[in-house]
């Protein structure tokens, strides 16, 4: 089961409309039907989104060609039937709903509007920003028009207590060795938290601008943990973090998402390498980067003190 938080427009001004019309959609200003234009290729539609998209916004950097073109593909193509949306309006609140139809166009004139729509059932449940665990809430604040909340699914159904029917991974399958410590449940949410305490903060800063960020970024085969950008702008860092011990899979896929940065948003002169950080690593891993550029690996370290006060 997918759970993407969306933001239904600037400051949520579309929630209210979305929500009385029983739909969710996005825009990015493209004024034309993608009916025809979304088959199981990726890389056809963005051929044909990516030009558009920056024919529409001549002064868009490509990379943000790119993103609108990955978010409004996820939104009108990737996302299924029974899929869960959750929506901020505002106040504090995620209203929850389930994609009930497949994508359909609405033509208009105006500048702002959501064109692009998939029919949704709001289930009358809604999650207060203050109940969530703090990097569930973390995660749904993000300055993204779209958030990938997959990883919290558990902590989501439990919050909206809903049945689910469908199974929940509770394991990594690329983790060997899950870790004991609880903490590890939230290394994403602690490294964005403390990143100018790490290393890599001397070179990069996580991607972000007033539409986009560089957490659970949507590719074509999956979601990148944190995408960073050097603060030259001259390279950017692909990040996939693993809770235990990592194994050699992850090499493959952090090459499918090192690759897609490279295809679709580096330009000219721009670098992509890639950074793996887990708990401990096998000798699958090891032997597979020797072979490998660019890509390096990071253990990482929990400390846990006690100090006597009295």
């Amino acid at each position: 089961m997918n759970i993407l938080r969306i933001v239904l427009g600037v400051r949520h001004r579309f929630f209210n409309e979305c929500f009385e019309g029983g739909y969710i959609g996005v825009d990015f200003g493209m004024d034309v039907d993608l009916t025809n234009h979304l088959s199981d290729s990726v890389e056809e539609f963005r051929r044909f989104f990516k030009p558009k998209y920056l024919e529409k916004h001549p002064n868009a950097a490509s990379i943000k060609g790119g993103l609108a073109c990955s978010f409004t593909y996820t939104v009108t193509k990737l996302l299924g039937i029974g899929d869960l949306v959750l929506s901020p309006d505002g106040t504090g609140k995620y209203h929850v709903g389930e994609i009930q139809s497949e994508y359909y166009y609405v033509a208009s004139e105006e500048s702002s509007f959501l064109r692009h729509r998939r029919k949704i059932k709001w289930l009358n449940k809604s999650i207060n920003r203050i109940d969530m665990s703090e990097p569930l809430r973390n995660s749904a604040g993000s300055i993204a028009t779209i958030c990938n909340l997959s990883n919290y699914s558990k902590e989501i159904l439990q919050l909206i207590a809903v049945e689910n029917t469908r199974p929940v991974a509770s394991e990594d399958p690329d983790v060997e060795s899950p870790s004991e410590f609880a903490l590890e449940e939230h290394l994403e949410d602690f490294l964005v938290k403390n990143w100018d305490q790490t290393e890599l903060s001397e070179k990069y800063e996580i991607y972000e601008d007033e539409e986009f960020n560089g957490r659970q970024f949507s590719t074509d085969t999956g979601h990148i943990d944190i995408l960073a950008v050097s603060r030259d702008k001259k390279e950017f860092l692909v990040i996939e973090l693993k809770k235990g011990r990592a194994s050699d899979r992850v090499v493959g896929q952090i090459q499918r998402y090192m690759g897609y940065i490279q295809e679709e948003f580096a330009t000219e002169g721009q670098v992509v390498k890639g950074a793996i950080i887990a708990f401990e690593e096998d000798k699958g891993i090891k032997r597979a980067l020797s072979v490998t550029r660019n890509i390096e690996f990071y253990k990482y370290q929990i400390k846990f003190n006690l100090t006597k006060v009295s």
